[in-house]
């Protein structure tokens, strides 16, 4: 179950980018998780939920964005976001795609409350 390295990973970035605030609180986390990254959500949320105890994030909440695949024609260039893996391109209808998008984890927010001194 590699989510529990990318939870200990998350929390890592998370503490980082708290530090330099005192007395800070991290309050909520948005992470974008690729439908090809190999990432559980389901999983991933369980182990955020394990590995917060004790942390700066306890009481946070993790929103998981599932991001879509997202092609490339090569016939014209253009480019389209899609559920199923198997697609055409929105603007010609070719079935030469390449996948470009889709495999990625990304922290996209992180949300901190600093209470005042």
């Amino acid at each position: 179950m590699h989510e529990l390295s990318l939870a200990a990973s998350l929390f890592e970035i998370l503490e980082e980018n708290a530090r330099g605030y005192k007395d800070a609180r991290i309050t909520a986390v948005t992470l974008r998780v690729g439908r090809l990254s190999g990432v559980v959500p389901e999983l991933l949320r369980s182990a955020f939920d394990a590995y917060k105890k004790g942390t700066l994030a306890e009481g946070a909440r993790l929103e998981i964005v599932v991001a879509p695949f997202d092609f490339r024609c090569r016939g014209c260039g253009g480019t389209s976001f899609r559920e199923d893996p198997a697609a055409a391109c929105a603007a010609c209808g070719s079935k030469d795609v390449e996948l470009v998008g889709g495999m990625d984890l990304v922290v996209e927010k992180i949300e901190v409350e600093v209470e005042d001194s």
